[in-house]
């Protein structure tokens, strides 16, 4: 538990560290794509070798727990592998066009969230005591507040993603603001509803561990949320009400 302890805390300042460090870089990916990042690979597959290696790595974790039968962690884990399911293996097949991926990026996406494997797989099949989770914690109003914010959270950033992937039909090179849904109140919707995910899976966990993935997350997104938001308001200008439209979190940042 000490070890988990300062993994944790560790992983919280390097948040930190990564939060200040984004405002100053842009991640050479999507939007921002650069061949200084080095060498790339094909978009949709640097996606799935990205995102996979969470999604085994957690079935692994489940797999040799001695917990492994609980209801509520066998949730926990539906709930989590239910997200890198669709983020390795179905969003890839849907993205349009032929970009890339810088492998540097590739393989530091690796490292990330494989260490999210470790901090909840950790938490719910290893540290947490073996009396946490009892079955009734399915019926416990955090269980639930949680699931319903991260299934809303699952919702809005698919539902973003679609948005953006209907902009351009076959050939178009235009470049256009995603309109409807949630980006009638930030620019970066799909990474509100990101955020929205890990915010429930804390609170439907109840731990730190959540808590420090959920900081984690807004690291990450946050300040290239806002890049994304000047890029747009440099490009369309007079087109939006940007004194309304935020970034990525609706009426706030």
């Amino acid at each position: 538990m000490e070890f988990f302890d300062w993994f944790l805390i560790v992983m919280s300042a390097l948040a930190v560290v990564v939060f200040a460090s984004l405002f100053f870089v842009n991640a050479g990916y999507g939007k921002f794509y650069t061949s200084k990042w080095g060498p790339s690979l094909n978009n949709r597959l640097g996606w799935v070798l990205m995102e996979s290696p969470v999604f085994v790595a957690m079935l692994l974790l489940w797999w040799f727990s001695d917990l492994k039968t609980d209801p509520a962690r066998v949730v926990m884990l539906l709930v989590f592998e239910v997200h890198y399911f669709h983020r390795s293996f179905i969003f890839p097949l849907m993205i349009r066009g032929n970009s890339r991926m810088p492998l540097s990026i590739i393989l530091m996406g690796m490292v990330f969230i494989t260490l999210n494997a470790l901090m909840q797989g950790g938490w719910i099949f290893y540290v947490s005591e073996p009396g946490r989770y009892p079955a009734e914690w399915l019926l416990d109003p955090r269980f639930i507040v949680g699931l319903l914010l991260f299934a809303a959270g699952m919702y809005v950033n698919i539902s973003s993603d679609g948005i953006i992937r209907s902009l351009r039909r076959p050939g178009d090179t235009a470049h256009y603001l995603p309109q409807g849904g949630m980006f009638r109140y930030v620019t970066s919707a799909n990474y509100f509803g990101e955020l929205l995910e890990w915010i429930g899976f804390a609170v439907l966990t109840w731990s730190w561990a959540g808590a420090v993935f959920a900081l984690w997350t807004f690291a990450n997104l946050a300040p290239r949320a806002a890049r994304i938001h000047e890029h747009y308001r440099a490009e369309f200008g007079d087109k939006a009400d940007w004194s309304r439209l935020k970034r990525m979190i609706p009426f706030i940042y």
